[in-house]
């Protein structure tokens, strides 16, 4: 993936940390999701005081594209932190990966985990999901 892409998609990743709702954790997180079409759909956490009812970005950002009709995908970008601020990488969790697995083709889709633009480590959803389970499980 180009580095331009890259950073426009890390770009869009904070951009969405100040829509983020955490009065819980205050651990805020954005994700930016990058469809074939060559679209991003941008998601940020969203938390609930029932606990299972949070939603992270990541579902946040495929569930606004699949709604859209989307189900191609290329690369998502996630960062999160304390207070929104960026100290560490921030992976998807296992819920996440999950989705990721129902929509993605897990050789080659990328996740990108980012603190800033200079500061990104990029991963395919297999090495993140090894074995994982999908739709090509049930054929």
């Amino acid at each position: 993936m180009e580095k331009d892409m890259i950073n426009q998609l890390i770009d869009t990743a904070i951009s969405q940390l100040k829509y983020s709702y955490t009065p819980y954790s205050n651990f805020k997180v954005g994700a930016a999701l990058l469809g074939k079409n060559g679209r991003i759909y941008a998601g940020c956490n969203i938390e609930n005081a029932g606990y299972t009812a949070t939603n992270c970005a990541e579902r946040t950002a495929f569930f606004k594209a699949v709604s859209e009709g989307v189900r191609e995908f290329q690369a998502i970008c996630v960062v999160g932190g304390k207070e929104g601020i960026l100290t560490e990488y921030t992976a998807p969790c296992g819920v996440c990966r999950q989705v990721m697995m129902e929509f993605c083709d897990p050789d080659t889709f990328q996740i990108i985990l980012a603190v800033d633009k200079e500061h990104y480590q990029v991963y395919t959803l297999k090495e993140l999901l090894p074995l994982g389970f999908g739709p090509s499980n049930l054929d």
